[in-house]
């Protein structure tokens, strides 16, 4: 796998895990009061089918290969 593939992997899984974490800090400071929690977690499911989208087009183009 190529360098610049394997780092946007993984600042796109760091991403998902700071919008998550972001999620839970707004649904426990604005106690539902406001539409940030569901703009973060709605991010994060964005983030985290664009990255099974980025893998998958990898993946049949041959950049990735699984390991056996």
């Amino acid at each position: 796998m190529n360098d610049p593939l394997k780092f946007a992997i993984i600042a796109a899984l760091l991403a998902i895990v700071a919008s998550l974490g972001l999620g839970l800090y707004y649904m426990v400071g604005d106690k539902g009061q406001s539409k940030r929690m569901v703009s973060a977690l709605t991010l994060r499911i964005g983030l985290s089918v664009l990255l099974f989208l980025v893998l998958w087009f990898a993946w049949s183009r041959g950049y990735i290969h699984p390991r056996r």
